[in-house]
């Protein structure tokens, strides 16, 4: 049986990176996005090329009636989600000292990024331990995109620095609770990836990169993220459940 995954946030960034490994592979895909449908479709149709069957549904997690429409379109496809891969999130709208940082630029990360995640995560975990327990040979993952910010603080994000050590400890949570199910949680950590998200500062970014920030000297890419997702999904990592991946080109490696 062809195997299905969800991927939130999955119409742009590394979320279409993701979808498009994951239709390389055979995988049906099912997107999220905020978008009008109409707007995703050279997207959808980049995804079918590959003969897989791909679906867009729209909606914004950060909000409770959205994502049940959300879970709701799902369950009306008549069909079980292997693969659940948390990607939606947002970068801050103005980057500024946290001294300065205003409620609804908080919220509205925490929100997305971190609120409407853990509800989805929680929505989709329900369900696949229902079809383990109707079916002994379903297979289920969730894997949850952080990022480096999760461990290395900036002072003038810090609700997305929040908001992603959130998710960290959402995934081992998650890992330890649908360990009994033989359902594997991971967790990927992306480094400077070169998508829209950073587009305004991307000559910073790479400016640094260039002075060091990584071992490897270049900028990751969504085509990186997207292989990783593909190898786990694929079984590449048994006997893992509640790992980080740390896409990030050695970045965060300790030196002297």
């Amino acid at each position: 049986m062809t195997k299905t995954a969800l991927v939130t946030g999955g119409s742009r960034g590394i979320g279409f990176g993701i979808s498009m490994a994951l239709a390389k592979i055979g995988y049906n895909v099912v997107i999220n996005g905020t978008r009008e449908a109409s707007l995703v479709k050279d997207k959808i149709a980049t995804l079918a090329s590959f003969g897989t069957k791909v679906i867009y549904i729209q909606g914004n997690i950060a909000e409770r009636n959205s994502r049940e429409e959300i879970f709701n379109q799902v369950r009306q496809l008549d069909q079980q989600i292997n693969l659940l891969v948390n990607n939606a999130g947002v970068a801050p709208r103005v980057r500024k000292d946290m001294l300065d940082l205003d409620e609804s630029d908080y919220d509205y990360v925490m929100d997305i990024n971190l609120k409407g995640t853990f509800f989805i995560a929680q929505q989709f975990a329900r369900w696949m331990l229902e079809w383990r327990q109707v079916h002994q040979d379903y297979t289920g993952m969730i894997i949850n995109i952080s990022s480096v910010s999760a461990i290395a603080a900036s002072v003038k994000r810090g609700e997305y620095c929040i908001s992603k050590a959130g998710i960290s400890m959402m995934s081992k949570l998650l890992a330890i609770r649908l360990a009994e199910a033989n359902i594997p949680v991971y967790e990927i950590r992306p480094g400077v990836i070169n998508t829209d998200m950073i587009a305004k500062v991307k000559t910073q970014y790479q400016k640094l990169i260039d002075d060091g920030l990584t071992l490897e000297n270049r900028m990751g890419t969504v085509e990186d993220i997207g292989t990783i997702v593909a190898t786990m999904a694929q079984g590449g990592m048994p006997y893992a459940t509640g790992q980080i991946i740390t896409p990030d080109g050695g970045m965060m490696i300790e030196r002297l």
